[in-house]
């Protein structure tokens, strides 16, 4: 079964938590503190391959999650590390992270690795933090959490050359004919509802892959029809092939609605090399009907081709044309670099990530932040040294001034993630 997309929740491992610990030993005296870090959470890696050509693998598994690091141990043993989890993709699999379908990675070249969700820091225990000040410390780290994020999974086909084109005008039997692919055939409609890639081999120098893939209806880029599943397709080819029926009614009314769809979904679609394939031209009258509408797309700039999939008749000619024309074109990015951006730096702006203070009722209040919070959770409450270093980074950063400045009076309450204590100036 081909499957283009999917939806993946993805989780890595909690850091392991480091260890409050002393070394004792018979006829060895303060031995001293020995509790070891925490091993870092596991990890998740995506890694593209030709092993699979659909996502079937991700069609039911709604959600992945690494193993946490192990708790750090006495005699200053390390934590084990949570294993990392290697999911394969295959090639030309784009990643984006849900809400807001914001693209995370292109995994286009074979073995291409990217680390999805990067596991949690493990805790430093008791053993790091003795110096000569302080040479038995009941202080240690609890270990970072693992990031979690809900993915989207979208299957876009590398190929050569794609074609475009309503239903039915004879895309797949020219793939049956110019390649060994074989896609179903018939008399109606979207024949086509699954892409289909085909290799068209001429001789040692002249190959590529061609697409043949589901047909176009107007409306196609407002996903009527098979429109997406079609146009996701279409982004990574270098040349695009139009094939037009000669028996429609209006082959130029057609080639005008399947570009105006082609404009409208984006991607640059039509800044590519575009080769026009008048089909089934079989007899007079149909060959004077196609070369005035050769001559009309020829005056626009376009290649023509009259040509006959069930006779194969100038099928050779248009696969030499493509095949010097796919040399000469590069690979168009799906998702273009805008390039490094010079980073200002802001005064105000940086203490604003330190932490912020809201004001939640008469007399609470609640500290918040991207680093204040993370210096939390790495901070073991369970001794009354860990609390005091708390209570001592709150003050270095600033807290008491700022609650101060916003009116807190003594015995108001003052909330940190899950931890709350009273304001006393």
């Amino acid at each position: 079964m081909f499957i283009d997309r999917a939806k993946l929740t993805v989780k890595s491992g909690k850091g392991g938590d480091g260890a409050i610990a002393f070394h004792h030993e018979k006829f060895v005296e303060r031995g001293g503190p020995s509790g070891g870090n925490g091993g870092r959470g596991g990890s998740i890696y995506f890694v593209a391959t030709n092993h699979t050509s659909t996502l079937i693998n991700y069609r039911h598994a709604r959600k992945v999650i690494a193993s946490d690091g192990e708790d750090g141990m006495a005699k200053k043993m390390y934590g084990a590390k949570g294993k990392d989890i290697y999911l394969e993709v295959p090639i030309g699999t784009v990643v984006y992270q849900e809400p807001g379908h914001n693209f995370i990675v292109d995994m286009k070249e074979e073995n291409q690795t990217f680390m999805i969700c990067k596991g949690g820091r493990g805790g430093r225990g008791n053993a790091c933090f003795a110096s000569s000040r302080n040479r038995a410390p009941r202080i240690a780290e609890n270990g970072l959490p693992g990031e979690e994020k809900v993915l989207t999974l979208e299957l876009k086909l590398i190929a050569d050359v794609g074609l475009v084109g309503f239903p039915s005008v004879g895309k797949s039997t020219f793939v049956n004919v110019v390649s060994s692919a074989r896609p179903e055939i018939g008399d109606y409609p979207f024949t086509t509802i699954v892409p289909v890639l085909g290799m068209v081999e001429l001789d040692e120098d002249n190959h590529f892959v061609i697409a043949d893939l589901p047909g176009l209806i107007k409306g196609a880029s407002e996903g009527k029809g098979l429109g997406l599943t079609f146009l996701r397709h279409v982004e990574r080819c270098k040349v695009l092939l139009h094939i037009l029926d000669i028996e429609r009614e209006d082959p130029l009314k057609d080639f005008e609605d399947i570009n105006h769809e082609l404009d409208t979904y984006g991607y640059h679609l039509l800044e590519r090399p575009m080769v026009v394939a008048i089909n089934k031209v079989e007899d007079e009258e149909s060959r004077q009907k196609a070369e005035k509408i050769a001559k009309v797309l020829e005056e626009k700039n376009y290649k023509v081709f009259l040509i006959s999939s069930l006779l194969h008749e100038n099928i050779k000619e248009l696969l030499y044309y493509l095949a010097d024309l796919v040399k000469q074109t590069d690979y168009f990015p799906i998702y273009e670099d805008k390039g490094e951006k010079v980073k200002v730096y802001d005064a105000l702006e940086e203490a604003k990530k330190e932490f912020e203070i809201v004001r939640t009722g008469a007399h609470r209040f609640k500290i918040q932040g991207e680093r204040i919070e993370r210096t939390y959770s790495l901070i073991n409450l369970s001794t009354d040294e860990g609390i005091e270093r708390l209570i001592a980074t709150l003050r270095k950063l600033g807290v008491d001034e700022a609650l101060a400045k916003m009116g807190a009076q003594d015995g108001d309450t003052v909330t940190l993630c899950d931890f709350e204590f009273e304001y006393y100036s």
